[in-house]
């Protein structure tokens, strides 16, 4: 995705340009430069420009929300642990082929509550792109899930997993160790684990790889987050054998946190700060953490029985007229 494909984008790169050059001007101020009023002029254009911007994120397209949530500086799986957990241990390993950097999975601490997280990992340069798969995760990285999930049931551990993957592999390598079984084996096994499951979609929530550990009792997305049984201009290939109408398909897919809601398929939309995340990591840290916990609270008061009747209740529902 190129960062200006779109001026919306377009505007938010103007932004970040201003704010660096505000910042400079502030520096030579403290070093005694005289710049006070030239400072002054752009503290103000920079105001006006980040307003102007918020409220142009707020009403982005299905299309713009997409490439919003592959922003290249979006918060991924690892900043929200280190922003948001208290302490995190990570697993590594299926203990039947090896490890799949795609996924992230192990034990922490989240606002002094013990839990298991699961969640895709893209990676930022790209020797780690590359390494991490860019998120699309092997049968090994839903196998690795599966193992702490089934951690997190033996010792009575609520589960937290974020999606954002543009789907599962799909090359030879995967397909030869079962991609599909392994996919549908944690769908499966999520619906009978005993302790609370709250999924945020928290990027691109793409097709069988983002259900795979979509499986909850509570099910949220970003507020500039997307969740589709396909990319749009997959789709677009697809059934109009043109990737060029990807906006339009976007429109079509009803994949925005919004779309989502209307239809039932999430509970809720967690907030954004202004613009998006990858604007402020830290803030969107905190708004999920808020979320996941409120989820985890209210979930604690559900017998086990109940818990079990209605995370299968729910999905059961989901689609019917």
């Amino acid at each position: 995705m190129s960062d200006v494909e779109s001026p919306l984008l377009g505007l938010d790169n103007d932004l970040v340009e201003l704010e660096e050059r505000v910042e400079q001007l502030r520096k030579l101020a403290a070093e005694g430069a005289d710049c006070a009023s030239e400072l002054a002029r752009w503290e103000a254009e920079a105001e006006r420009l980040r307003r102007e911007v918020a409220a142009a994120f707020r009403k982005a397209t299905a299309w713009e929300q997409v490439q919003i949530a592959r922003h290249p500086k979006r918060p991924y799986t690892l900043d929200y642990v280190e922003l948001g957990f208290d302490e995190f241990l990570e697993l590594r390993g299926d203990r039947r082929f090896g490890d799949d950097p795609a996924i992230v999975a192990g034990l922490g601490r989240l606002g002094g509550r013990a839990v298991a997280l699961v969640g895709h990992q893209k990676g930022r340069s790209a020797a780690e792109r590359r390494r991490r798969n860019f998120g699309a995760a092997r049968p090994e990285g839903y196998r690795k899930a599966l193992r702490a999930m089934e951690l997190a049931a033996r010792w009575g551990r609520p589960v937290l997993t974020l999606i954002d993957t543009p789907g599962a592999d799909c090359l030879e390598d995967a397909e030869s160790r079962g991609i599909s079984e392994a996919i549908a084996a944690c769908q499966r096994e999520m619906f009978g684990l005993p302790v609370p499951i709250v999924c945020v979609v928290i990027g691109e929530g793409g097709s069988g790889g983002a259900i795979a550990i979509g499986v909850g009792d509570r099910l949220l997305m970003l507020e500039h987050a997307y969740y589709s049984v396909i990319a749009p201009e997959s789709c677009a290939a697809i059934l109009w054998r043109d990737p060029g109408k990807k906006q339009e398909m976007a429109g079509a897919l009803k994949l925005t946190a919004e779309d989502a809601r209307r239809l039932g398929v999430i509970d809720g939309i967690v907030a954004e700060p202004p613009v998006a995340a990858h604007r402020d990591p830290r803030a969107a840290a905190e708004s999920l953490k808020a979320a996941a916990l409120a989820a985890f609270e209210e979930l604690d008061r559900l017998p086990r029985e109940t818990l079990l009747a209605e995370r299968y209740a729910k999905f059961r529902r989901m689609g019917a007229p």
